[in-house]
């Protein structure tokens, strides 16, 4: 398993052992704890962070987006998990898996972010993090650590992308601000 820096890439190929087909992108967080002593006695507010997924061609062009309120691409190749209004729990709280071997020839890049449905900002969530997950034998290939608190209401994670007929995930780590996937589509052409 590598963890992952901004602007770092890894090859899906390599790192899932000559035959990655599906690749589970998970997305997990909690909810900061408060500071001082008012945080000793209060509850943690519930933070609803949405993984989403934008899919591209080669010249840039939308083809299709995956989130909460489309859990499936249109030719079924990528699937999200549903939606997780609160973040509690261990492990991944969203997961956008992607069938490789399903999508569509035109389909070069698929762009990963997460954004904070509420409008809450990154200063209220801590161990945020983005994995990259071997779907079939369950090993986890990559791991990029989220955790950039501040006032951002976004971030695009990173992207999936064609790179010479093989498959790679760059991390991208890149803060904006926006509820959906909509809200921050000037921000996911920017960084094509």
């Amino acid at each position: 398993m590598i963890n992952l820096t901004k602007g770092q890439s890894i090859n899906l190929k390599k790192e899932g052992a000559g035959g990655l087909q599906r690749v589970h992108l998970g997305l997990g967080w909690d909810v900061a704890k408060a500071k001082g002593l008012f945080g000793m006695f209060s509850a943690p507010e519930s933070i609803d962070l949405d993984a989403s997924a934008a899919v591209y061609d080669a010249q840039g062009n939308l083809l299709d987006t995956i989130w909460f309120r489309q859990l499936q691409s249109k030719d079924g190749s990528i699937k999200h998990s549903g939606d997780n209004l609160t973040g509690a729990g261990d492990g991944d709280d969203e997961i956008i898996t992607v069938d490789l071997s399903r999508l569509p020839s035109n389909v070069s890049q698929i762009v990963l972010a997460v954004s904070s449905f509420r409008g809450q900002n990154f200063a209220k969530v801590e161990n945020a993090f983005c994995r990259v997950v071997n779907a079939d034998n369950k090993q986890e290939a990559a791991r990029y650590n989220l955790s950039a608190t501040g006032n951002h209401t976004s971030i695009i994670i990173g992207k999936l992308q064609l790179v010479s007929g093989e498959w790679t995930f760059k991390a991208l780590g890149e803060m904006t601000n926006g509820r959906t996937i909509q809200d921050i589509a000037n921000d996911i052409r920017r960084v094509l």
